[in-house]
């Protein structure tokens, strides 16, 4: 691994729009539009409603919702 690796959330952003075949500005306006506004619940609905793993629904969580908090 070297000094300039994408570490994080936003470094699962190839591998989800390769394996789930979405940009991840789908992702984040799904996230952004449902009116859960909690971590592990948002995270629990792209699970059963995208079948999408842990990890990756994990990170675009946690980066939408830290996005949103900085603006």
């Amino acid at each position: 691994m070297t000094g300039n690796a994408v570490k994080g959330p936003v470094g699962h952003v190839p591998s989800i729009e390769k394996k789930y075949g979405r940009p991840i500005a789908e992702w984040k306006g799904l996230i952004r539009s449902s009116p859960l506004t909690e971590h592990r619940v948002l995270v629990g609905r792209l699970k059963s409603e995208h079948g999408l793993g842990h990890g990756h629904p994990n990170a675009l969580v946690a980066h939408t919702l830290a996005e949103d908090s900085a603006k």
